[in-house]
Parts: structure tokens; sequence; C-alpha cells
């Protein structure tokens, strides 16, 4: 049962049934809505937008083996520094490596932010692929090294232009360390083969 009300008019309305009239057809028109919204998102989706693929083997670390939690969150921050890397290059901003890269590798990609952002430019590192493997974690656990095959699409661009587009291939020497909650890059060095 509705009630009837009477607008400042003098006229009725049903309040009760025109509410309920209304919340119908909305709900039935939001799905719509929500559909559309989320084809538009999931097609503004791009390639920097993956993270990257990363797969860490560790059986070959000397003269101590990884643990496995160790193995785990070297894994993690590992991916999780690559991910903020390529953040940095593409917003010119080095926010994103604080707490992730320290000493020579902070150093480098730091100059590298300023030199991209003196120049006008960003770049992008898509399609990441890194096959890293554990060669020495130091007895006392306070540091490992890594070789890093990496694989990525390198993109410089001007603005909105891109001016390189590049198939990458490149070999780092990686060096870990285990910080406050994370384990932090402190060198990162391109070799031409290991």
């Amino acid at each position: 049962m509705s009630y009837v009300l009477e607008d400042s008019d003098g006229l009725r309305l049903s309040r009760y049934r025109e509410y309920y009239r209304m919340k119908t057809y909305l709900l039935s028109e939001n799905w719509k809505l929500v559909l559309v919204i989320a084809v538009l998102l999931i097609g503004q989706t791009s390639a920097s937008d993956a993270a990257p693929e990363v797969t860490l083997d560790a059986a070959k670390a000397k003269p101590r083996a990884v643990e496995s939690l160790t193995e785990r969150s070297i894994l993690r921050d590992y991916k999780f520094a690559w991910a903020n890397l390529e953040s940095a290059m593409e917003s010119n901003s080095a926010s994103p490596l604080r707490a992730l890269f320290a000493g020579t590798a902070g150093t480098w990609l730091n100059d590298l932010v300023a030199s991209q952002q003196r120049n006008g430019l960003t770049s992008r590192y898509l399609n990441q692929t890194h096959k890293v493997e554990a060669v020495f974690y130091a007895p006392e656990g306070d540091v490992i090294m890594l070789h890093d095959t990496a694989d990525y699409d390198l993109q410089i661009l001007d603005g909105s232009k891109t001016i390189h587009n590049q198939h990458v291939t490149e070999r780092y020497v990686v060096l870990m360390t285990p910080g406050a909650d994370r384990w932090v890059i402190r060198q990162l060095q391109a070799v031409p083969h290991f």
C-alpha cells in the first residue's frame, strides 16, 4: 500500500510508487553504465601497466643456501624495484626509486632521471622479463649477488612522440642487501656477459 501526499500546488502524488519506479529504472540502467566504464578502463590499460615478469633461481647460490622465505622476499622486492624503476623513468620522478635503490644503483638512476628531465625526455620499459640467478649469498645473509638477464622493449619519448623504440636484452650484475623492511638494490651494473 502506498500513501498519497499533496504537494504545494494541491496535486496528489504517490511518492512511494514514484520512488520505487525510479529506483527500479535506475538499477536497470546502472549496470549498463558500470559496463561502459569497465570497458573504457580496461581499454586504457597499456603494456606499461603490466608488472615485470621475474623468475629467480637460487639453487646455485654459494657459499650459503638461500632460505625459501628469503628467496620469496628477494623475488618480491626485485620485481617491485623494476616496476618502480619503470614508473620513475616514465614519470621523470626519482621518488619511486627511494627505499628500493641505494648506493651506486641509486645514484646512477637518480642521475638518469635528472638527465631525462633536463632533455625533456621520458622512457618506458615495456614487456619486461627478468631471468635472475642467485650466484652468491654471504654466510651472514647480509648480501646477495644476482645475475639478471633482462628482456624489455625500450621506448624513448619526446613529449608524446616516440623517438626511439628498441628491443633490449641486457645482463645485469646486481647486489642486494636487506633493509629495515625489504631487500634493497645497491648495485645494478650492465655487463656484456656473465
